[in-house]
Order: C-alpha cells, then structure tokens, then sequence
C-alpha cells in the first residue's frame, strides 16, 4: 500500500461565515487545549483502531493536510504537541507535503516559524473575495491589503505553494467584481487556485435566509444561479489563460503545483482522517469521526465503519475520476460506455483519445451526470 495522507481537522474560527456549513465554530483556549488532548489520543489509538476493523494503516505519510474551521488559530504549543503525538505513530516522510488552511491575517508569527520547523510547506488561503465589500458582506475579518501581505509574508518565510481560494455567488458580487478578484489572484502569481460555487442550504445562516427569502446577512444581494455559473466559467477561462489550468472541478494550478493530498482523494489513494468529522479511506474501509464536538471530546463512538464491494469501488473510481480533467478510460462496451456516449452528445462529457471527460458545461451540471452515470451501474 502506498504511503498515507493525513488530514487533520481543526474546527476553530474567530467567527462563523454566514456561508459556512461545516462542523466548526468560535470557541475559546480551554475548549483548544481540550481538543488538542483528544486529538493527540486519537493519533495515538489509530493503528488499534484500523487494526480492530482489519484495515491496514501505513506508517509511512507523504501528506499532512491541516484542516478547518481555521488551523492557524491553534498556538505553536498546540502544533508542537499534534506533532509530537504524530512522529511517535506515524513517520513523516522528509518530502512531505504538509498543507495548513488559515484565514488572511489569522497566523501568528510564533506559530508559523513553530510549523516551518515542521516542514509547513503549503498554505491555502481563504481569501474567498479580494473585495472588501464581498468579504464584509459574509463576516470575513480580512481586506484585500491583509491578503496581498500575508502572500508576501508567507514568500519570504519560504512558502513558495501558496493556494487562494475564491468562491464566486457571494452577496454583492457582480461580473465586475468577479473579474477584478481573478485579476488580482492572478497578479499575485500564486501557483494554485481553488474556485467554489456558493452552496445554498439549510446548514448555513445565508444559505437558510435565501431559501426563506429573507434579506438578513446579504442574501437579497446574492447572485442568481445564471450568473453564478457565468463567473465558473470565466474563471475557467480566465485562469487557464494565464497559465493557470484546471485540473479538477474546483482546483486550477501551474504545472506540478497541483495539490498532492487532494489527490488522493480523487485517486482513492490511502488516507486517515483525525478529528472532528473527519472521513478516512483505507483500502476497502470507509470510517468517519462524528460532527458533534462534545460527543468527540467525550471519545464516543462514531458511525460504524463501511467495507466497499468492488462494485462500490468501481463506482467511486467512476466519479472521482470525472472530478479530474483528465477523466477516465472510455469503456468499449456496456451501459456505461452507451451512457457516456449520450453524455458526449449533449455537450456534457467529450472524448480525448481513449478517454472521456467532463466538458465545462458538464461540470457546472456534474451532479446530474454522475447520477446519471451511476445509475446505469446499479
């Protein structure tokens, strides 16, 4: 089995988004330092754990993924005790990717040069808007300076991969502002971008006011789905151009930047989740923490682990392999390869050689084509 990758979920913030709908929240030191006890137990008890479940657990890992909520919040104290607990498991490989989520303006010094001194690596930012309005609008702490200056500060501590992230339906955004985030992203000449679309659901303080109707955290100033989709796709375009390329549905980076951890996911590679709702795949398992944090903090037991058939693996290598650019080996025969020639026909999948992939207009509409797609495996 090939090394593993570890993502290590931290769910801490300053203040929620109104946008957020993850298991995270604003909480104080005494409830970190409590977290961080249970979080270094369970590294601790992880070989037992994949071992009771008959997964195997490699102790070589060539990724450590930090996270939220927003890591960088934790303190350098914090930090070294999680790596502590880690080398006494795991051993972390000298070329390791090793990626921390932090919010503009939220990684203190200290912090930073204690996770150097670990092989911080990669930092994703979520920047989310360069427009300070847009930023306001969903209860972002940072301006578009903050961002420009935590890029630079980042450079000259030696973290060269350096993702910004962007989502396009924020309140107020417009197609001119749109462009002006994107041309900024682009003039900051950071190797990878992360471009999401607005989630609207109940989980979420905005997105429960849109479906109401109602006008509280901007959501009267939300962008339609039409225009929304416009702006994907002028991402698509625009960040390609400049030499920015997509390589899955929601990830553009310059050659040999793409994430190392994120792909694992997408490749059914082997990885552990540790924390509060965090999803694991080894080989064949499926596990996953629970998304209450008392329950976590009190070590009560999660959802049951799931073994995946091989008709379940197929599946999975199926619409994962979508989510990549580069697609999957167009099958010669069978329902599959009749569905996916009808996809071609209606502009949702094209053919590349021996392989199909989704088209732009395809990944705007990606959930109905792999429901489509799965349910002629069933």
């Amino acid at each position: 089995m090939p090394p593993v990758g570890l993502y290590l979920s931290v769910p801490f913030c300053r203040a929620k988004c109104s946008y957020c709908n993850f298991a995270s929240d604003a909480f104080g030191p005494a409830r970190m330092d409590a977290y961080v006890d249970r979080l270094t137990e369970e590294i601790a008890q992880a070989p037992a754990k994949a071992s009771a479940i008959g997964a195997t657990l490699p102790r070589e890992v060539d990724s450590v993924y930090f996270g939220g909520g927003t890591p960088s919040l934790l303190s350098a104290a914090r930090f070294q005790r999680i790596f502590e607990a880690l080398r006494t498991v795991f051993s972390l490989q000298s070329e390791m990717e090793f990626t921390l989520e932090c919010a503009p303006g939220q990684l203190a010094d200290e912090t930073l040069a204690e996770l150097l001194r670990h092989g911080l690596n990669r930092v994703s930012l979520g920047v989310q808007s360069f427009v300070d309005q847009e930023s306001r609008a969903v209860g972002r702490f940072h301006t578009r300076d903050v961002c420009l200056a935590e890029i630079a500060r980042l450079r000259s501590a030696g973290v060269q991969e350096i993702n910004v992230d962007l989502i396009a339906g924020l309140p107020h955004q417009t197609h001119e502002s749109w462009r002006i985030s994107l041309e900024q992203t682009v003039a900051a000449n950071v190797p990878h971008v992360s471009v999401y679309m607005l989630e609207v659901d109940e989980e979420s303080r905005l997105g429960r006011e849109l479906i109401a109707g109602g006008v509280r955290y901007h959501a009267h100033h939300v962008p339609d789905d039409g225009l929304v989709a416009e702006m994907y796709l002028e991402a698509c375009e625009f960040l390609g151009n400049d030499g920015i390329p997509q390589y899955e549905i929601s990830n553009f980076a310059r050659p040999g930047h793409a994430s190392r951890h994120n792909l694992k996911y997408w490749k059914r590679l082997p990885y552990l989740g540790l924390g509060l709702d965090a999803h694991s795949m080894l080989g064949d398992w499926r596990f996953q923490n629970t998304d209450d944090l008392n329950a976590y903090l009190e070590g009560k037991a999660s959802p049951d682990p799931v073994s995946v058939s091989p008709h379940e693996a197929s599946e999975e290598e199926l619409f994962l392999g979508l989510r990549l650019n580069e697609g999957i080996a167009l099958p010669e025969e069978g329902p599959i390869a009749h569905v996916l020639r009808q996809l071609v026909r209606d502009g949702l999948m094209q053919v590349q050689g021996d392989r199909v992939a989704l088209t732009p207009k395809g990944r705007l509409l990606s959930n109905d084509v792999f429901t489509e797609l799965l349910g002629a495996t069933a």
